[in-house]
C-alpha cells in the first residue's frame, strides 16, 4: 500500500507541472504546433533517464525502491504526455496537417529518445567520478 502512496503523490506532482510547464509554453509560443507537450516529453524523458541510471544497481546513487516508484513511476508517469501527444496527433491528422502530425511523431520520438539517453549518459558519467 505504501508503494502507491508514493506513486500518487509523485504523479500529483508530475501532472500538475505538466499542465503549468505544456500551458505557460504554448501560451507564449502560440504556434499551432503542440510544443508545450513536445518539450514536457523531452524533459521528462531526460529527468526518467537520470532516475534509472540512478537507480541501477551498479550506480553509486543508490535511489531506493521507494524513491523509484516515487520519481520514475509518479513524477515522470504523471508529466510526461504521451497520451496527449497522441491526442493532439490525433487531432492534427484529423485536421488533415499530416506534416505537422509526422514532425510532432518524428520530434516527440526521436529527441525523447536521445534526451533518455543523454539523461543516463550524464548520471553514469557522474557515477564514475569520485566519491
Amino acid at each position: 500500500m505504501t508503494a502507491y502512496l508514493y506513486i500518487a503523490a509523485g504523479g500529483a506532482l508530475g501532472s500538475v507541472a505538466r499542465y503549468w510547464m505544456a500551458g505557460a509554453i504554448d501560451g507564449r509560443l502560440n504556434s499551432g504546433f503542440p510544443w508545450g507537450t513536445v518539450l514536457v516529453n523531452i524533459a521528462g524523458s531526460f529527468a526518467i533517464g537520470i532516475f534509472a541510471a540512478m537507480a541501477a544497481g551498479e550506480s553509486r546513487w543508490g535511489l531506493s525502491d521507494s524513491a523509484r516508484l516515487f520519481l520514475m513511476v509518479g513524477i515522470c508517469g504523471g508529466f510526461t504526455t504521451f497520451s496527449s501527444f497522441s491526442l493532439q496527433t490525433l487531432g492534427l491528422l484529423r485536421e488533415g496537417l499530416l506534416l505537422r502530425a509526422g514532425g510532432n511523431v518524428a520530434v516527440s520520438v526521436l529527441v525523447c529518445l536521445a534526451a533518455t539517453w543523454a539523461g543516463a549518459a550524464l548520471m553514469q558519467a557522474l557515477g564514475r567520478g569520485g566519491s
